[in-house]
């Protein structure tokens, strides 16, 4: 249970008994009282630095406990800020048990280039009673479809423990503690085993911008002293408390608070063995208002605390990915720290997801536009192209006002021929373009309407659309160069060929070495009209063998087969079929 400081806040489990120690610096007095004491109160000694320490000889994990705080006149009975277990979210805190059989397996990701993300929210991403909340047990049972599928990567929704019992995880009560709807700590513990027994890593979403909201949480005037009506020790007690979502950003300028999330971050990466971490709205811990380029509402210490979780993060794993979830538009976010940047492995690109939405909705031919497109395509921070997580929908992208990529291209009918094709044109958009790709859960099976916190996936889709499944896996497959004819994709490099703003095709081309089996070559025809004979030029002479082709009628019944098995250059010159709404992949064997 050691967090690795001199002191161990909270809960130390010993051989005979538990120690206790909690920061409450304007306390006059603190006792804990439990099940272990028959809730007498049993006082904690006086540090002299604001924390509290007392050993009980006999207790034990499974026993409940709360520290009772008094100041003045006033006494506050408090859960536990570092408690992994409560009876309910309103109850007693636990003493956990320290041991979890890990067994004797390890595990690494694979490298950033063929990493292929899933992201879900447990409580609705496998919900076999539709009458409770989905839990890591039911994620669990999916888990060989997503590998199937060739996720290698998946990122959870925030798991702490939630004010409410359903919810998107970002109203956090408790940071440390896993919310018991979804299966508790260990039925996280057994998720990730899970999860990397079968060589899928585990990235989880982790709030810091704010808790709460404010006077529902344990934390609020934690041990009584505030100000101005403020949250008290954990929290700014001046204008930078506001956020958004209520006065609780946490002041990241204590050292108590700022080692309160650092060991929070330790217990994530060590402890539970997660394999990277999204931060959620980076913006709102660097900066007051949430705006980039703002000195005037700049946190440094906010600044400070991004760059302390990275190098705590990768210090104890050096091969995590820390992505930051900031506004797509400043390079520092991923710089080093060294550079003076905070040090993040990637950050979310928000603009991706609006550029597909923009270019694939209409039906009109001279409403596309393709410049959009192509500068997502050339983008990247510090030019290293896996700074950059890509995606066509995400639970912001979704929801929000918005909806699903299917449902706002096509509302009337978001799993119909118009929907499924250009469904599909996004897939090798997000899979082609330089970057990390991201998959939102069900869209790989049509899933429609806006996401939200209670509506489970309707697992029947992945029958009825099966074939747009397969349109991922094989995109995802080509994505990791699984059969060696794709190393391009794995690369950095990426040079628009061809872009034609009146036939509305566009090529380009990615390499990492270069040469056949690395050269790879995506052509998109994103209008509705057929091209019978579209002549264009491809980087090299030679037979040119078609990966993929959007138009199979194996992805759906009704699409239009279209004969493509390679393209012939000669002089650099090629003469291509391109049938509407049709993306092709090729590259060369010799």
């Amino acid at each position: 249970m050691s967090n690795g400081r001199k002191k161990d806040v909270g809960i130390s489990v010993k051989k005979n008994g538990v120690s206790f120690r909690v920061w409450a610096p304007f306390a006059d007095s603190v006792a804990i009282t439990g099940s272990f004491n028959d809730w007498g109160q049993y006082p904690l000694s006086s540090e002299a630095d604001g924390y509290w320490w007392g050993y009980f000889k006999g207790a034990k994990p499974g026993q409940e406990y709360k520290f009772v705080i008094k100041n003045g006149d006033n006494t506050y009975y408090r859960n536990d800020p570092r408690a992994y277990y409560f009876t309910t979210s309103s109850g007693n805190s636990v003493i956990p048990s320290p041991y979890f059989d890990w067994g004797e397996s390890t595990f690494t990701p694979i490298p950033p280039e063929k990493q292929v993300i899933y992201e879900l929210h447990v409580g609705t991403f496998n919900r076999p009673d539709p009458s409770i909340s989905g839990n890591f047990h039911d994620v669990i049972a999916k888990l060989d479809y997503l590998q199937g599928l060739g996720v290698n990567m998946i990122e959870l929704m925030p798991i702490s423990s939630m004010l409410m019992d359903r919810g998107w995880g970002y109203a956090i009560d408790y940071i440390f503690a896993v919310e018991s709807l979804y299966g508790g700590r260990s039925g996280f513990l057994n998720f990730v085993k899970e999860a990397h027994a079968r060589g899928i890593g585990v990235i989880l979403d982790v709030v810091y911008n704010h808790f709460g909201p404010d006077s529902f949480l344990d934390l609020w005037q934690f041990d009584g002293w505030h100000e101005d009506g403020k949250g008290g020790i954990y929290f700014y007690n001046d204008w930078r408390a506001q956020t958004p979502w209520g006065n609780t950003r946490p002041d990241f300028g204590r050292p108590e608070v700022q080692q309160y999330i650092l060991d929070n971050i330790r217990m994530w990466m060590h402890e539970c063995r997660v394999d990277g971490l999204r931060v959620d709205s980076t913006i709102y811990i660097r900066n007051f208002n949430g705006y980039n380029d703002d000195p005037e509402g700049d946190l440094p210490e906010g600044w400070k605390l991004l760059q302390s979780i990275n190098r705590l993060a990768k210090k104890i794993n050096p091969s995590a990915l820390t992505i930051a979830e900031d506004v797509g538009a400043n390079d520092y976010i991923v710089k080093p720290i060294i550079y003076g940047g905070a040090g993040f492995s990637s950050q979310w690109e928000l603009d991706f997801p609006h550029t597909l939405r923009t270019a694939l909705k209409s039906h009109k031919t001279e409403e596309i536009d393709l410049s959009g497109i192509a500068a997502s395509l050339l983008k990247k921070y510090n030019g290293d192209a896996f700074e950059r997580i890509l995606f066509i929908d995400s639970h912001d992208s979704a929801a929000n006002g918005s909806s699903r990529f299917n449902s706002q291209i096509a509302p009337d009918n978001p799993q119909g021929l118009f929907a499924r094709k250009q469904t599909i044109l996004a897939a090798v958009m997000l899979m082609s373009t330089p970057g990390i790709p991201m998959i939102f859960q069900g869209q790989e099976i049509m899933e429609g309407g806006a996401f939200n916190d209670w509506q489970a996936l309707d697992w029947h889709k992945a029958e009825a659309y099966k074939g747009i499944t397969e349109a991922f896996r094989h995109l995802i497959c080509l994505r990791k160069n699984l059969h060696g004819h794709t190393s391009g994709l794995t690369g950095q490099n990426v040079n628009i060929l061809h872009q034609d703003e009146t036939n509305k095709v566009l090529l380009f081309h990615r390499w990492n070495n270069g040469g056949p089996k690395d050269d790879v070559v995506v052509i998109i025809n994103f209008s509705a009209k057929t091209h019978q004979t579209y002549e264009t030029n491809l980087p090299r002479d030679g037979i040119w063998t078609t990966r993929f082709n959007s138009n199979w009628s194996g992805y759906s019944a009704d699409f239009k087969d279209a004969d493509i098995p390679r393209v012939e250059v000669a002089g650099g010159k090629a003469v291509i079929q391109l049938p509407p709404a049709c993306a092709l992949i090729l590259s060369q064997d010799e």
